[in-house]
């Protein structure tokens, strides 16, 4: 509940399937990703096809890549965010996800899948940053960032270069760049964006 933005997200797309992509949750029961994908997406008339990139090798499948190259809107799942990036980076899949992106198809990432697409990518251990996948770059995502602020969150804006843009994006909220690359806040919880500790707005996003 209070993700009714993917009906809206999914009409955008100009189609009614979802390619899901569990690669994150590949220790985490993906079948079951997918299952609550297709079980969500249903209720606004989508069909949901799982593609199992769950390890590098499966990344770099021909015909893997050219399901994601023909899908008008690819969802990464949560999980690993650490896993997604070295499973997909530099890999004929994210390639491929790269180029429908570009083409106007609908890219989406939930908690881990958001993080990873961002370049810097905050590393859930610990806060610390690492290397992201750069679909968006100059931007790192914080997520599940409601309620109280975990210790490794306050390491995450004490580790920030100067400039570098934080998303703090709250459960059941998202962050969403239209394909005019303006940028709006949909759902429920919270979204700050910040720069250099402070509330910097939408307008400091990266267009």
């Amino acid at each position: 509940e209070g993700c009714e933005f993917d009906a809206a997200l999914l009409a955008a797309s100009g189609g009614t399937e979802v390619v899901v992509l569990p690669t994150a949750a590949a220790y985490e029961h993906p079948d079951r990703a997918v299952e609550q994908a297709r079980s969500w997406f249903a209720r606004f008339g989508g069909t949901v096809r799982g593609l199992d990139v769950l390890t590098r090798a499966d990344a770099l499948d021909p015909d893997a890549a050219a399901t994601v190259a023909g899908a008008r809107f690819v969802y990464l799942s949560g999980g690993s965010p650490l896993h997604l990036r070295s499973v997909l980076k530099d890999t004929p899949v994210w390639q491929a996800l790269v180029d429908a992106w570009e083409g106007g198809a609908v890219v989406a990432g939930s908690s881990a899948g958001a993080m990873a697409l961002c370049d810097p990518m905050v590393d859930p251990r610990g806060g610390a940053f690492t290397v992201g996948l750069g679909l968006v770059e100059n931007l790192a995502v914080i997520a599940h960032a409601d309620g109280v602020v975990a210790a490794s969150h306050r390491r995450t804006f004490e580790l920030a270069d100067a400039g570098l843009v934080l998303a703090a994006i709250g459960v059941r909220s998202a962050l969403v760049r239209d394909a005019d690359r303006s940028w709006r806040v949909e759902g429920a919880g919270p979204v700050t964006v910040l720069v250099d500790g402070h509330d910097a707005g939408l307008t400091a996003l990266p267009s």
